[in-house]
């Protein structure tokens, strides 16, 4: 009895825990969420690209979430136009080289993301943007990838 107790617990901490970052279903509770520009040093750069040119992606959902719009990301800043996500408490922008919980922890924050305005600007200072592949949504209190986009 007691471990069907247990185990109930445990199944109902992690659906709450998952459930933390809503649906596109829910409305949101409170005011829309600020950008913020993170300053942190700049990684080692592992690919080329010259300072004038950008490269752009397409966001596709992950795990059972909507994200869609495009990342246009230069030297200097990360654009998002036509951007729409599930909502979400704790919604971030970071750029990766993956998709994954890992590639997100390697990666470095850009700022918080409001799941509701289309078009988005976010500062990469102290940042080389040439030095990841992937504009990934995070939401990071239930640590869940919504969606990202592979830059070309």
């Amino acid at each position: 009895m007691r471990s069907t107790a247990l185990k109930g617990a445990a199944l109902l901490t992690m659906v709450l825990a998952l459930a933390a970052c809503g649906s596109s279903k829910e409305a949101s509770s409170g005011p829309a969420m600020s950008q913020t520009t993170s300053t942190s040093t700049s990684p080692a750069p592992a690919m080329s690209q010259s300072a004038g040119s950008s490269r752009t992606g397409t966001f596709a959902g992950a795990n059972d979430k909507h994200v869609a719009g495009t990342a246009t990301v230069t030297g200097t800043q990360i654009v998002l136009s036509g951007f729409s996500s599930d909502a979400g408490p704790d919604l971030h922008i970071y750029l990766a080289n993956g998709a994954d919980e890992n590639a997100v922890a390697a990666g470095k924050e850009v700022g918080t993301v409001a799941f509701d305005k289309a078009s988005q600007t976010f500062s990469t200072n102290g940042i080389d943007p040439t030095s990841y592949t992937t504009v990934v949504i995070h939401c990071d209190k239930a640590k869940a990838v919504f969606g990202a986009a592979s830059l070309t």
